[in-house]
This record gives structure tokens, sequence and C-alpha cells, in this order.
């Protein structure tokens, strides 16, 4: 328990055989269960990660049986932490990048009721982004402020920082299957908390130290990604107008006028 709260760590992972072991063994003792959901995977991740779990009560393997995205994964992760009644669920990439000790930090808004999600914000500082390249802080930029425009989160920054929390409470009201499965899950993720009027807040985080010092730290092609993901945010801007301002109140005020009648 985490202050009082059954808490639990989705850790997506695809082909991270280097890593998962590390990431695995680096995640807090205050974490109650463990979730690592291999994205049909090409190497020996879940062999490792399966091996890891006979030997630790509060880690559960989860093989996906096609390789859909880390969306995908992570949805799979959540609904099993719903199975078992988790209070708040983190998610941290199974290569290893999120550092363990900003845990409680990205928790504790959520713990406390202060927040419904919580994520990395890499942006905060001048000093937080400090190595990461030129096109990679250009498509963030561009990105955040889609994002923004699309979800009604006008404060909210970095949407593609997947270091998450989230209340069981909440995620038990999103409709899981309908989030995007791939990378843009985290903007989707925020499109459909604000149809929920869900409380976000960003966690100030620097960029770690691995990737400042990498030439190939991602798998999500930049381009390709930016372009598709702002078609994606578009069709969000509009469903949430339509879902949120114009179907909701069309259906409150149905509702309104059959128990007048009824009456």
């Amino acid at each position: 328990m985490y202050k009082g709260k059954k808490v639990a760590v989705v850790v997506p992972a695809y082909n991270e055989e280097k890593f998962i072991a590390q990431t695995i063994m680096t995640i807090p003792h205050f974490v109650d269960q463990i979730y690592v959901v291999d994205d049909a995977s090409t190497d020996d991740t879940y062999e490792i990660a399966s091996s890891m779990a006979s030997q630790n009560g509060r880690l559960t393997v989860i093989k996906r049986p096609k390789n859909e995205g880390v969306g995908a994964a992570i949805i799979s992760g959540h609904k099993e932490a719903l199975k078992d009644r988790i209070d708040v669920m983190a998610v941290m990439a199974g290569d290893g990048e999120m550092n363990p000790t900003m845990l409680d930090k990205v928790l504790d808004p959520v713990v406390e009721g202060k927040a419904d999600y919580a994520k990395g914000n890499r942006f905060s500082t001048p000093q937080h982004k400090k190595g990461m390249s030129a096109w990679r802080i250009f498509g963030s930029f561009l990105l955040t402020h889609l994002t923004r425009m699309a979800s009604g989160y006008w404060r909210m920054s970095d949407p593609q920082h997947g270091y998450t929390a989230i209340t069981g409470e909440v995620l038990q009201k999103l409709e899981l299957d309908r989030i995007y499965k791939s990378f843009a899950f985290e903007n989707d993720m925020l499109v459909k908390l604000n149809v929920l009027d869900a409380r976000v807040i960003d966690i100030p985080m620097p960029v770690p130290a691995s990737i400042r010092h990498s030439k190939k730290y991602s798998k999500i092609r930049y381009p390709r990604f930016i372009v598709k993901t702002s078609w994606l945010l578009f069709k969000d801007f509009f469903w949430r107008l339509w879902v949120k301002y114009i179907r909701r109140p069309l259906n409150r005020s149905s509702r309104q006028r059959f128990l007048r009648g009824g009456l």
C-alpha cells in the first residue's frame, strides 16, 4: 500500500530483452502489483519477465497475441489492474527510461486526491529538455498545442510523456477499447479524460541521462507520427465538442422533458 492506496505499475514492453529485467527490479517496493505486458515481442522479453515472475509474487506477465502498439499494451495492463481492484495505476515503459525514483512524485497528486490523472512534463524548465534534438523539440511543441486544442487541457504540456498515473475510479469510466492503440495513445487519452471532466496535472520531469547521450533512442518515426497524430487530434477536437457540448446536453434535456411529462 502507498499512503493507504493499492498501487500498480503497468509496464508495456516490445523487444526490450536488454532492459526489461532492470526495469522490473528497480520498481519501488511500495508498488503492490506489476503488470508487464509483452506486445508480441520477437525477442526474449516475455521469457525473461516470466522467469522473474516465478520468484516475484507481485509480478504478472501478460503476452499479447498480436503487436498492436504501446497503447494496446497499456490498455491490457489497465484491464488486469481493474480486475484486481487497484486504486491507482501508473505506467512505466519497459525500456528503463522512466526514473523509478520519480514514481512517488507522479503518484502523489492522484493518491492524495488532487488529480485524477498525472503525467510527466519535460518542458517545465529549459534545463529539463536539454539534450533533446531540435526536431524532437519542434514535434513535441507542435503536438502540445494541437493536443491542448483537441483535449481542452490548455495548461498541459508534453502530451507524449508516458510516465503517468490514473485513478481506478476514472479508468472504469473510460471506454478503454476506443482509445487509440499506438503511439498517440496519451494524446487520445487526454481527450477522453476531458469528456469525463477529469482533473489532469503535469509533473516536472527531466529527460533521462541515457536519452541525452543516445543518438537512436526512440521507436517513434516523428515525421509520420506527427502527420497521423495531427489528423487524429483534428477528429478528436470535433468529437469532444459533439459529445460534451451537444450530445450530452441534448440527452440531459430529453431526460428532463421525459421526467416532467411523467409527473
